[in-house]
């Protein structure tokens, strides 16, 4: 808590009162033995359940879960309505492509919006000042934060294409819910991925303001500009084929597309199509899609411990 703050002024975490969840924190066991005694990995997984609980909570009480819920169950919906109500199983292919080709706008920007001020804005709101008093290390509060946020978001993402899924299956049958299931996993394990920019993002700012623009330009880059500039240097200087491999795994938007595209039947035009002719594996794409979870976390791990909180 800032030297400044009065007793009768409390602070907030990215605008949300913090308060009564940091007594509850300490309460829950913060403090206790559990986590005061010895620095063994039981003790750190504790600590790191405590954060995530409590970064959970501050999430659904700033609606974050909700919006998720509700931005996904429109998205959702209105792709399949839009497929026509006469969508049969001839028609499913192109209704979950849909999905890929609208869909890397929509993900990496909620997920980048829930992350971005993670660090920062706990910082600036004092407390992060209070966590890091704790017998917290830097890991078990960037991965719990991380956490937190990520099951508030991808339970709301989860329960936002139930509905979609729900109409799909009244227009096709049941036999689309393996397919559509997996194309909704698939959009939560991005935002996953993107959640983790933006964390990073949140980590290496010193403003919340700088957060922001930081997020917002990692969504330029990753939805708008990544795949022009590759493609476009593939065709200008005649790259081999695993050139455009190298593309892919350099972005977790196309992760995302292509993994969904390849699991339906409808083939793809324009870039969406040249993404998801390389020769990567289902198991190549899905491990690089695990890595852009794991390695910004990581980065924000190292950041938050060099940063002068």
């Amino acid at each position: 808590m800032t030297d400044d703050a009065s007793p009768d002024q409390p602070a907030t975490d990215g605008g949300t009162t913090v308060t009564d969840e940091s007594s509850a924190f300490a309460a829950d066991g913060a403090t206790s033995a559990g986590v005061t005694e010895g620095c063994g990995f039981r003790d750190a997984v504790r600590g790191t359940v405590e954060v995530a609980a409590r970064e959970y909570r501050l999430a659904v009480r700033r609606r974050w879960a909700v919006g998720a819920a509700l931005v996904f169950a429109l998205f959702s919906a209105a792709l399949v309505v839009l497929g026509g109500s006469s969508v049969g199983p001839a028609r499913v292919g192109a209704v979950l492509a849909s999905f890929a080709q609208v869909g890397v706008y929509v993900v990496p920007l909620v997920a980048l919006a829930a992350g971005y001020d993670a660090v920062v804005g706990a910082d600036e709101s004092g407390s992060l000042e209070m966590l890091l008093a704790l017998p917290l290390s830097p890991r078990s509060v960037v991965v719990g934060k991380y956490a937190g946020r990520a099951a508030a978001v991808g339970g709301g993402m989860l329960a936002g294409f139930a509905v979609g899924g729900a109409l799909l299956v009244r227009y096709a049958g049941v036999g689309v819910v393996g397919a559509y299931a997996w194309v909704a996993l698939v959009a939560v394990a991005a935002a996953l991925a993107f959640l983790g920019v933006g964390v990073l993002a949140s980590a290496l700012a010193s403003e919340k303001t700088r957060a922001l623009g930081a997020a917002l330009a990692a969504w330029v880059w990753f939805v708008l500009v990544h795949d022009l500039v590759a493609l476009g240097a593939v065709a200008a200087f005649d790259l081999p084929g695993w050139a455009v491999s190298v593309a892919v795994l350099a972005n977790p938007a196309d992760l995302f597309r292509v993994l969904v595209l390849r699991s339906v039947s409808t083939t793809a035009g324009g870039i969406a199509g040249v993404l998801a002719g390389t020769g990567l594996s289902q198991g190549a794409l899905a491990a690089a899609l695990a890595a852009w979870v794991l390695v910004p976390v990581a980065g924000a791990v190292a950041a938050l411990g060099r940063r002068a909180v």
